[in-house]
């Protein structure tokens, strides 16, 4: 959508044609005659003064009943009746011009019937069951959500409630804020007639809570407008400077884009492709930001080239011959395509060179893409129409459903959980006003769309709600990763849940979470789960007790240490020998022995640290072997995620496993993350691969390995 209609509160009317020059004009949205002044029509035929909207609305869908179409216009053209707006016109001009930008961006019959009689409820004497007992339900429902809308007061002690109910009767039914939207849109295109301080308060909250709405929801038709009819109220000045430029460059000779697309035609009818290639010219506010970010303005900043073709496959074909012909700049290539937007937006976006140095960026989807491109959800016919029989009803990625995208449901279910209307409002801001998101995978194959900068946190509470309070962990691309761990687009995420009922977040958590709903959540948790008060400082006669290392001594020849080294037969006769503490070898560890004083023998395991260490001053190696003796003792680290009892749940573990515990040490908590080092006495080696797995199943354990200690220096 393209600024163009004449608004008293810009500097003044963008010049007609100005973008229209090098190809097909997008979406026009404000041709409304004064049609709606004629009388009623006659009950056989359809009114004159909706013509228009008919005929937009055929363009869709050429077999549709209008009957309910030409029954709501009765009735709204007969209740508004005598009621004119600010600027002197017949108020039914109104719900008329919303419903024609409706037709036009595709919306089916029942958003039309429901657009004509919006206002009805709430500015005549039609009552609600007025409208559900001639139009039904879903008009009811759709009448009633837009007339608890248009309740908006726009002072600041308004805002938070009026846009929690906005959110809560859009999360039921996403064609309330498509008529809410089309609404705003004539609103501003006609707000010329209030006072300027108005006008700026209007479009402020326009600005920073429907424009990223309607961006959310896909419809860039509506969207790119609203952003160009706020820019001229707010910043008139920076407005003008824009107007100057794309009026100077229409009136400029040459043309490079037209050039680059007739070299573009030329190319995909020689490789047989068939596509339409139209020049798109940007919109105000997307020159305005070109302009700051490069300064000077090439004549082919003006605009983009968009492809348009009839199959999926073809958008890769045409992409292909254009880095063939031309030189493809690499950093502006995007695949919207196999990974969609959180909108539903698909193209392919690139930029190719001439030998000139002329670039032009280029958008290539389906005609298909296209009106889901421009109109969003608006476009996907009746979203509440039956399934057919071959729609697949397995999957439950946020984009099945595409009337509830992910980030609504997500803002849905943090609004019932804010504790006030002020927290509301400054979360709902804070999280439209995140300028992209990013899909992650679960690996069950759904998705998650989060904010970019989202963590594993984040993730966690919009996969599991509340329930992520129990979260312990997380694995980025199969990888372990701590819940801080920053997200980027197209990640797998599988989250670590505890089992531990009583656990919950930590402060910490707040440094990590991106997203209000996990804000929200682990906020309300700490609230009503108080820390514990410190322990009162130890006394000057009893010092502080230190918490225990990971690292054990080398076991001697005592405690039980004869039983486990006597399974390890060496060549010395009379030697007393020892299983080294640094590798706790075991049956059927391949091992080497080493005589150290004291006429004692060291069995270490053969890949062991120390035994380079051993060779290189001189240590002479013994013979030795496994013997018949079953019973062995080994040193095993368990990594895990910090929880209550698992110390406990480990031990148990370890003992239904028939294993006994020589020493257990614990090392305090580091990034969420703890070390537990066990010497076991093993009746069998053979125990040791189904311990090891034991230990694993305990929840929160992320790995089990053999001890590897430093070891001492050869004595």
């Amino acid at each position: 959508m393209s600024a163009e209609a004449t608004n008293p509160a810009t500097p003044g009317p963008v010049t007609p044609g100005v973008q229209r020059r090098r190809g097909r004009a997008r979406l026009d949205l404000r041709r409304l005659g004064r049609a709606a002044l004629l009388g009623p029509a006659a009950r056989d035929r359809l009114p004159d003064a909706i013509g228009h909207v008919v005929e937009a609305h055929r363009a869709h869908y050429p077999d549709a009943d209008l009957e309910p179409l030409r029954r709501a216009y009765v009735l709204a053209e007969s209740s508004h009746r005598g009621q004119t707006r600010k600027s002197g016109e017949p108020y039914i001009t109104h719900p008329l011009a919303v419903t024609l930008i409706l037709a036009q961006l595709g919306a089916e019959i029942t958003t039309l019937t429901a657009s004509l009689l919006h206002d009805t409820v709430e500015d005549t004497d039609v009552t609600l069951d007025q409208v559900r007992a001639e139009f039904g339900e879903d008009v009811c429902y759709l009448v009633d959500g837009v007339t608890k809308l248009e309740k908006v007061d726009y002072g600041a002690a308004a805002e938070p409630e009026t846009f929690r109910k906005m959110l809560v009767a859009t999360g039921n039914d996403v064609r309330v804020m498509s008529i809410k939207l089309a609404d705003r849109l004539h609103n501003m295109r006609t707000l010329g007639v209030m006072r300027p301080e108005k006008q700026a308060r209007i479009a402020k909250v326009t600005r920073d809570v429907l424009i990223p709405l309607a961006e959310r929801l896909g419809v860039q038709a509506l969207k790119t407008e609203l952003e160009d009819l706020v820019f001229a109220i707010l910043h008139p000045q920076e407005y003008a400077e824009v107007q100057a430029l794309i009026t100077a460059n229409a009136e400029s000779e040459g043309d490079p884009l037209g050039d680059i697309a007739g070299e573009v035609r030329g190319v995909l009818r020689e490789a047989g492709i068939a596509a339409e290639v139209l020049i798109r010219p940007r919109h105000f506010v997307s020159v305005h930001r070109v302009h700051r970010k490069r300064g000077e303005l090439r004549a082919s900043d003006y605009g983009r080239l968009l492809v348009l073709v009839n199959e999926d496959a073809d958008c890769y074909g045409v992409l292909g011959e254009l880095h063939t012909c031309f030189t493809p700049v690499v950093s502006e290539f995007k695949d919207f395509i196999a990974v969609p937007k959180f909108n539903l937006y698909q193209s392919l976006h690139t930029a190719v060179a001439r030998p000139d140095g002329e670039v032009a960026e280029v958008l290539i989807r389906t005609h298909q893409m296209h009106q889901v491109a421009e109109a969003g959800v608006v476009a996907l016919r009746n979203p509440y129409a039956p399934p057919s029989e071959d729609a697949s009803d397995s999957a439950d990625d946020e984009r099945v459903d595409p009337t509830r995208p992910g980030w609504l449901s997500r803002l849905l279910d943090w609004q019932q959980a804010a504790p006030d209307p002020d927290t509301f409002w400054s979360t709902l801001r804070e999280d439209l006003a995140q300028d992209r998101e990013i899909a992650v995978f679960r690996p069950d194959g759904g998705t998650l769309g989060l904010p970019a900068g989202a963590s594993c946190v984040d993730a966690a509470y919009a996969q599991y709600g509340e329930d992520a309070h129990a979260c312990i962990g997380a694995r980025v691309n199969g990888r372990l990763a701590t819940l801080s761990t920053v997200l980027r687009d197209g990640d797998t995420v599988q989250l670590l849940m505890g089992q531990d009922a009583a656990s919950g977040p930590s402060s910490e958590w707040l440094d990590h979470a991106r997203t209000p709903g996990a804000r929200i959540a682990i906020r309300r948790w700490l609230t009503t789960h108080p820390a514990p008060a410190p322990a009162p400082a130890p006394s000057a006669q009893r010092p502080p007790q230190q918490a225990p290392t990971a690292t054990p001594r080398p076991e001697g020849p005592d405690t039980g240490a004869r039983s486990a080294a006597a399974s390890a037969v060496v060549d010395r006769e009379g030697a007393s020998v020892r299983l080294a503490g640094c590798c706790t070898p075991v049956p059927p560890d391949a091992i080497t022995a080493f005589a150290v004083r004291g006429g004692a023998v060291t069995v270490h395991r053969a890949g062991c640290p120390a035994v380079g260490r051993m060779k290189d001053v001189g240590r002479a190696e013994v013979g030795v072997r496994w013997g018949d003796t079953a019973e062995c003792r080994v040193t095993l680290t368990a990594e895990s995620f910090g929880r209550a009892h698992l110390l406990a749940d480990l031990t148990e573990a370890i003992a239904l496993e028939g294993v006994a515990i020589i020493s257990a040490t614990v090392e305090p908590p580091t990034q969420q993350r703890v070390r537990h080092t066990y010497t076991l006495q093993l009746p069998d080696a053979a125990h040791l691969p189904g311990l090891m797995r034991a230990m694993r199943a305990v929840p929160g354990v992320y790995d089990v390995s053999r001890a590897q200690h430093p070891a001492a220096a050869a004595p």
